[in-house]
């Protein structure tokens, strides 16, 4: 790395590399996680076309909010953040989503599963932090975990309607 981006820290060179790695895999997952909302955002048809539109744009709106946070953390930690989307695609976990129709239900289900996947993630790098003793890495994190336990909840009770649009639960079935 170069001298100037070195940015001074008390915390161990092995802590900022494991700490770097996790938070740019977050950042990349995040742009991945971003970019496949506004997919479905674009892509949607069907009854539920105006509250999943909706619904998409927000929790897009707000993943793309927490990345400037994880990069701008990693720089503070000491490291470097990704340069492009090339390393974006390298670095990501939460697949693509190419196909050329998606049906709502499939779509709500699979950002539920990424966002879930993304708790995991936020979790593992929070357990890195707190072995660092980053306590303020760790404490970015929290309103991100709350955020996308929070994404995952609502795709949730969306994904529990029938093919019919109806919630059996809140009927009372």
């Amino acid at each position: 790395m170069d001298k100037r981006l070195a940015t001074p820290t008390d915390l161990k060179a092995a802590d900022v590399s494991k700490l770097s790695e996790a938070l740019n895999r977050l950042v990349a997952d995040s742009f991945a996680l971003y970019t496949k909302y506004k997919n479905f955002h674009w892509h949607l048809s069907g009854p539920r076309f105006r509250s999943l539109h909706l619904l998409f744009d927000e929790h897009a709106a707000a993943i793309f909010g927490s990345i400037d946070t994880l990069a701008e953390r990693v720089r503070r930690v000491g490291g470097t953040t990704i340069r492009s989307i090339g390393q974006i695609s390298e670095l990501q976990t939460i697949s693509d989503n190419n196909a050329d129709f998606v049906p709502p239900t499939a779509m709500v289900t699979e950002l539920m599963n990424d966002n879930r996947s993304m708790v995991k993630a936020l979790r593992e790098t929070h357990r890195i932090a707190d072995d660092a003793e980053d306590f303020a890495t760790a404490s970015e994190l929290e309103p991100l975990i709350d955020a996308a336990e929070n994404r995952a909840w609502f795709l949730f009770e969306l994904s529990q309607e029938d093919a019919n649009g109806t919630n059996d639960r809140a009927v009372g079935k």
